[in-house]
């Protein structure tokens, strides 16, 4: 009987020592091991499944400011005035990446883009504004001088608003795909945000995944009247308000963007991925 005891009672602590494991496993590592299994066999341009798009949206609307280490207080968004973002890098390998952007009020995050990426984006905390468009199916670049220089001509390509509103924390993690949801956009901050961005597969230099930003021209910018032309690119019954010319441009000169240590919840990483 006393065997049987000692037996029960090791089998006990076991148990017990297994549930302290499940329990140490914090929601930033939870988010980490769901992103290497839904980007496993994904690439550019490729889509995670369903499912798994998903389980990440699920596990990213469920994490809070406090699980990934950041606050309002933090003295990243004491700026002086000036508009400087700071960028924590958590992971990143070849598949995904994870970091969290820190806006202070009036920061801006210009009209930038996601080639061939899913992108997951969680506002922890604050109030943005948030602009996005997507290309138009089907529509090649045209070349048109701009229409408030004598400048050599631009080239400028159509693209559809998808989103223009603002968002306040807590809300739901939106999500952008390669060719739809708003792939192009826009981050104001209206008072201190945070936010955090899953990218699969990451930005990649070597590989064309290069961030472009752009400047929006009005659909009716290139000459006083919209033109019967310029009106059959839109599907019928379209407003042209909800469209726009959108012109590359170099990354502007009064974006600030620093990177700082992550300091919130360790990330127990697999081979091939490191953390900032």
């Amino acid at each position: 009987m006393f065997d049987c005891q000692m037996g029960m009672e090791k089998v006990s602590g076991e148990r017990k020592k297994r549930r302290m494991r499940q329990k140490k496993v914090t929601a930033v590592q939870k988010l980490y091991d769901t992103c290497t299994e839904v980007f496993a066999d994904c690439g550019p341009g490729i889509v995670p499944a369903a499912e798994g798009i998903e389980r990440l949206k699920d596990i990213l609307n469920g994490i809070t400011a406090l699980d990934v280490g950041v606050r309002p207080n933090m003295a990243y968004f004491n700026t002086g005035g000036l508009p400087i973002i700071t960028y924590l890098h958590l992971s990143e390998c070849d598949k995904f990446s994870i970091g969290i952007f820190l806006l202070p009020p009036n920061g801006v995050l210009p009209l930038h883009n996601h080639p061939q990426m899913t992108v997951f984006s969680k506002l922890l905390f604050g109030t943005m504004h948030i602009k996005a468009y997507d290309w138009v199916d089907n529509t090649t670049s045209i070349s048109t001088p701009k229409p408030d220089s004598s400048e050599e001509p631009v080239s400028l390509r159509l693209a559809k608003l998808k989103v223009n509103a603002d968002f306040t924390a807590p809300c739901n993690t939106s999500i952008l795909y390669p060719t739809d949801g708003g792939n192009m956009h826009c981050f104001t901050a209206i008072t201190s945000c945070a936010v955090l961005d899953v990218l699969g597969p990451p930005y990649c230099d070597p590989e064309g995944r290069h961030c472009q930003y752009y400047r929006t021209h009005t659909f009716t910018d290139l000459s006083d009247d919209t033109t019967d032309d310029e009106k059959k690119l839109l599907p019928d019954g379209e407003k042209t308000e909800n469209y726009a010319w959108l012109e590359e441009i170099d990354k502007p000169k009064g974006l600030t963007v620093i990177g700082a240590k992550y300091s919130g919840p360790k990330i127990i990483e697999k081979l091939g991925c490191g953390s900032g």
